[in-house]
């Protein structure tokens, strides 16, 4: 049934509509569900039993011994782009994410699900000399995850994910001559792999109410395996017959890596009512490996670095409704690994969220809303204006409570 799901999420995913995407490995995932997204996409100090944060899976170890946690995210995305004075308007939406957690024994929790790793989406189209051309992708690369932590000593939690990297990716270049040859190039990838995810978080008690947390999260870099194929078609044929290019040249061991990736943050929790929270990001994408293909141009990548900040604010756990609803805000820089020209390709935005509590369950229905910027520098080439609402619900039930019998 698992198999089922993320066969189904993979399909889902298709928010991304930008043409940077066309490069390297698509626009990445940092691992946020709905309620990270809404602060900014914090995550690798943020500690808590009532909501899953794959962003560090040291975070499983506080779930309570009762609780089953489920949670799922869609997303929608409108679009403003505009370059050399023409604008255009986009839209794309899809489901984000599945996560499960559960507790398995005292001060140990386990969770299962599907992530984005990356995504690629985009159309357009250009004039050249007496001919046209026109540029197309799809597709993504998902995490199907199993992962398990456990708090050994008071205060600290270890924990790890082991994923399975699996995916497709298409570009397509379409050429034609005016009054001549219609050509065809396709690079198609095929990720089938595995990936490691440490995180490790240390929480001081500071008062009876006041309480801080560092968190810190590792992926070793490692090589890529699966297949990438060129293939050629020359459509103004009748019948035209693909023509692989690079024949015998397909794997990717060797020729495609990821870097390593590091993660730190603090968060400060004030008992239910206040958490806010720091997180830094560093992948060195500048050492990665990214195999160069006939006609598709050479991919540059860059050092990748983001900063992000969040609060999360709740006026009471218990009350009237609205005191007990979780009020959120962000806000993040993002440095990306793509470079476009010679140009790095960056992006900022801010976020807003809500929490709203199902009325007589412990389930939350997470709304948030985000406003992102991104272009290349110092050339800005393409600029984009991102409106995204991300919607996901936290099913967070104590299924686990034996029932007394009188």
């Amino acid at each position: 049934m698992l198999v089922a799901v993320a066969a189904t999420a993979a399909m889902a995913q298709n928010s991304v509509i930008t043409p940077y995407s066309r490069f390297g490995y698509g626009i990445l995932s940092d691992n946020a569900t709905s309620s990270q997204r809404a602060m900014g996409g914090v995550g690798y100090a943020m500690q808590s039993g009532r909501q899953t944060n794959v962003m560090n899976p040291a975070s499983y170890a506080s779930i309570d011994s009762l609780t089953f946690l489920f949670d799922m995210g869609v997303d929608f995305t409108t679009l403003w782009s505009k370059e050399n004075g023409k604008s255009q308007k986009d839209y794309g939406g899809g489901l984000d994410y599945i996560t499960l957690q559960v507790p398995i024994a005292k001060r140990m929790g386990a969770s299962v699900g599907i992530l984005p790793y990356a995504s690629v989406g985009y159309a357009f189209g250009n004039n050249i000399q007496n001919g046209a051309t026109e540029r197309n992708g799809s597709g993504s690369l998902n995490q199907l995850y199993l992962g398990f932590a456990g708090n050994p000593w008071k205060g600290l939690s270890l924990g790890f994910n082991f994923a399975y990297l699996f995916g497709n990716v298409y570009n397509q270049d379409y050429v034609s001559v005016s009054g001549g040859s219609q050509t065809l190039f396709e690079r198609q990838m095929d990720v089938r792999d595995w990936r490691l995810d440490l995180g490790i978080q240390y929480r001081q008690q500071l008062t009876r109410r006041d309480a801080v947390t560092l968190g810190v999260v590792y992926s070793p870099k490692k090589d890529l395996h699966g297949n990438v194929y060129g293939i050629y078609y020359d459509t103004s044929v009748t019948n035209p017959k693909p023509d692989t290019v690079n024949v015998g040249d397909h794997k990717m061991k060797g020729k495609y890596s990821v870097p390593e990736t590091w993660g730190v943050g603090l968060s400060w929790q004030r008992s239910y009512k206040l958490m806010a929270e720091v997180d830094f990001t560093y992948q060195p994408w500048s050492k990665a490996k990214y195999g160069n293909l006939a006609h598709f141009e050479n991919a540059k990548l860059a050092d990748r670095y983001r900063i992000a900040a969040g609060v999360q604010y709740t006026p009471a756990y218990r009350g009237g409704y609205f005191k007990r609803i979780n009020y959120r805000f962000g806000a993040y820089y993002n440095r990306d690994y793509i470079t476009v020209r010679d140009n790095n390709v960056r992006d900022y935005g801010v976020t807003l969220g809500f929490g709203f509590p199902v009325p007589a369950f412990k389930t939350i229905v997470n709304l948030g809303f985000e406003y992102r910027h991104r272009q290349a520098y110092p050339n800005p080439l393409l600029k984009e204006d991102y409106l995204n609402i991300t919607l996901g619900i936290n099913f967070n039930e104590m299924w686990f409570r034996k029932n007394k019998i009188y």
